[in-house]
């Protein structure tokens, strides 16, 4: 539950200074930040019986917001597609794309929009039915498989079959509810995208989901983090440093839950993410406590993934902190 509200204790709160970035003066004029997302990824994004988002991208927009706007419930959710979601970051229509999107060199390089870092490292996979009697991905020569357009995911599919010599026939379908109908109704033999959405799709299935399987094989690296247009620094860096500074967080034990008690911790790196020391908030435009309010109101990488992903039984993985075997290595505050 996100502890919105709580009052800041005295230690170094203030105005934030100002900010240098279009962006952020934009997001402050309108009291929002809005955010594009997608609707329906279980543990990612996705909107609840309750009307709620909820999921890992979610709260990284909730993230950002406290650090901007000192409020992570101020935040329009502007649900995307996998076809319009970067000309929706393009034109202005959203402030920020956390979603489940792959960092690319041409989706940086020809179309001005800038990742600010890996959320979520991926790989893709397939989830195929079991009465396919199938335990690997050299297995489906011939088969029918449900992809969606406009995405990375596509072009890596028609690149395995092609490598591999293998036949493919693929049914390309936008919805994943129009997906899950076409998989359930044997219109496809498989379904590929990255190996968590894939668990979380599964997940969606309830008892049907024990009739599919979701394959060993991985055919590419899908590294997954929020997106900006390019041209506006300052806000990139805050976008980039949130995410540093969840993870920083995690690396420190610093959580949720427990921060009140850290804010007095004899630490320097404690202080420094803290704002207790140091100008790190203030060269963000965002002030010192600027951490504070993201891990106070959200909390810490190892907080959204509890929350959000762990529910879905999926392993961290990679997606552990370096020190604990994985891929994620803040730079540090200093």
């Amino acid at each position: 539950m996100l502890a919105i509200g709580v009052a800041l204790p005295a230690a170094r709160a203030q105005a934030p200074a100002a900010s240098g970035s279009p962006t952020i003066d934009a997001i402050r004029a309108r009291g929002q930040l809005v955010c594009g997302t997608v609707l329906d990824l279980p543990g990612f994004a996705m909107v609840n019986a309750r009307s709620e988002y909820t999921g890992m991208y979610v709260d990284f927009c909730r993230a950002v917001a406290a650090a901007v706007l000192g409020d992570a419930t101020k935040v329009r959710f502007v649900p995307s597609t996998y076809a319009n979601r970067l000309t929706m970051l393009q034109s202005g229509e959203i402030d920020l794309l956390s979603s489940n999107t792959t960092w690319t060199l041409p989706r940086e390089a020809a179309l001005g929009l800038l990742f600010s870092g890996v959320m979520f490292y991926d790989g893709q996979g397939f989830l195929v039915s079991r009465q396919l009697n199938v335990s690997a991905a050299r297995q489906l020569d011939g088969a029918s498989v449900c992809v969606q357009p406009g995405t990375t995911t596509e072009l890596n599919l028609a690149d395995y079959f092609r490598s591999n010599n293998m036949r493919l026939q693929p049914v390309v379908i936008d919805s994943i509810e129009q997906i899950r109908e076409a998989l359930l109704a044997g219109r496809c033999d498989a379904f590929t995208v990255g190996t968590a959405a894939l668990s979380a799709f599964r997940a969606g299935l309830g008892a049907r989901g024990q009739d599919f399987v979701v394959l060993p094989d991985l055919i590419s690296k899908e590294p997954l983090g929020p997106v900006v247009r390019k041209g506006d620094d300052r806000f990139f860096d805050v976008v980039r440093w949130t995410l540093f500074a969840m993870m920083t967080a995690e690396e420190l034990g610093v959580t949720s839950a427990n921060l009140e008690q850290r804010l007095t911790d004899a630490n320097p790196d404690v202080q420094r993410l803290l704002g207790r020391t140091g100008e790190f908030g203030r060269m963000l435009g965002v002030g010192n406590d600027w951490a504070v309010r993201i891990i106070r109101q959200v909390g810490s990488y190892a907080d959204l993934w509890e929350r959000n992903v762990a529910p879905l039984g999926l392993p961290r993985g990679y997606n552990r902190l370096y020190t604990q075997g994985g891929l994620h290595y803040p730079p540090p505050m200093r």
